[in-house]
């Protein structure tokens, strides 16, 4: 499957996912990360979602890395196809951008090779572990400047693709695919 069209049909499937339904998949992909050898790092990057794209909900998952004791770093966009990472503290203030996501306004900035995990939104992914996201760049930059061992952990509220056919040198690719029903491995031999 090309990018364009899993962008298209995920895009389209994700709207017609009730609120009840979308709870439960995050509630579940949740659950399912508790399974993943990740909780031995320190620095955990998660996003937060857009609602009116019908993003999964992670809080869940930020629940579980307070209960933790986790540094939570979050996204803010800081130009074209950049992100800024910042420490969420008591004192974050969040504001929506222009795209409606919601990010810190400032902070303790955190450089991206201190980061051990970065949960990765995902609009889709493949049985290798390639992702489609919104074709914007910005995860792909991040990625490629976080430590070459950051554990990547894309979560999804559907299955994986057979493939993704239109992969590119640029294009970083997940550690774990998380969904309500699987968790997925790409881990390399």
């Amino acid at each position: 499957m090309l990018k364009k069209d899993a962008r298209l049909k995920y895009s389209q499937l994700r709207k017609k996912i009730s609120k009840e339904s979308l709870l439960n998949s995050s509630l579940a992909i949740a659950n399912k990360t508790l399974e993943l050898p990740i909780w031995k790092a320190e620095y955990f990057h998660i996003f937060l979602p857009i609602p009116e794209k019908n993003e999964l909900d992670t809080t869940f998952i930020l629940s579980i890395l307070q209960g933790k004791d986790k540094t939570i770093v979050l996204p803010k966009v800081s130009g074209k196809n950049q992100l800024k990472n910042y420490v969420l503290t008591d004192s974050t203030k969040l504001k929506l951008s222009e795209w409606g996501i919601p990010e810190p306004v400032d902070g303790i900035e955190l450089p991206e090779d201190k980061i051990d995990v970065v949960f990765v939104p995902l609009l889709a992914f493949d049985k290798k572990g390639n992702r489609v996201g919104y074709g914007k760049g910005f995860y792909d930059v991040f990625l490629q400047k976080c430590k070459s061992d950051v554990i990547k952990v894309g979560l999804s509220i559907f299955e994986a693709e057979e493939w993704i056919t239109d992969t590119n040198d640029h294009d970083v690719p997940l550690d774990y695919g998380v969904t309500p029903k699987t968790t997925y491995s790409f881990a390399t031999a």
